[in-house]
């Protein structure tokens, strides 16, 4: 079955994923891993550039976190995962739509797996796209969010994240 971005739902995991299988980084000059980010909540926002609900509200959201939250605190990534419409979604002009809207967290391409799906959508399950995922400061996937998710719910969700000692979640 292919993913759809249709439904809006979440799942709460509460369990250790893999890092994140990424082919290039962009807006970074260094690889990024989940490890090096530990003690930090870290915000991933997969997404395609050709989806319209990734356009319209996921990647808008991930850029208001970013403004809303000290880096210090909150790590917001993207992570364009394409399963469809692969020939015109290359990384020449995954460089250029980060360009043009102005998003400058940094993006990883999502590595091709061996059928359809991407590596780390598979690895995360991901739905569809937009997801948004919530890992908290232990590196633990508490959230995965499909579709249009509420600006206060996730606020409210990354602020009791954020209010939970290191030691108390690992």
């Amino acid at each position: 079955m292919r993913p759809h971005s249709h439904c809006v739902s979440e799942q709460d995991t509460h369990h250790d994923r893999s890092e994140l299988s990424v082919s290039k980084w962009f807006n970074s000059d260094k690889d990024i891993t989940l490890a090096g980010l530990r003690g930090k909540v870290v915000v991933i926002e997969a997404f395609q550039m050709l989806c319209p609900i990734c356009v319209a509200h996921g990647l808008p959201l991930a850029q208001n976190i970013q403004r809303a939250f000290s880096s210090e605190q909150v790590v917001v990534l993207g992570l364009h995962t394409v399963f469809e419409h692969r020939d015109a979604m290359k990384p020449v002009s995954l460089e250029a739509f980060l360009h043009e809207y102005r998003i400058t967290f940094p993006v990883g391409a999502d590595a091709e797996g061996k059928e359809a799906i991407p590596k780390t959508m598979e690895a995360y399950q991901l739905r569809g796209t937009p997801s948004l995922l919530l890992i908290d400061k232990a590196g633990t996937l508490r959230t995965n969010h499909f579709g249009d998710v509420s600006e206060l719910r996730l606020g409210a969700e990354i602020t009791t994240l954020l209010g939970e000692a290191l030691e108390k979640i690992t």
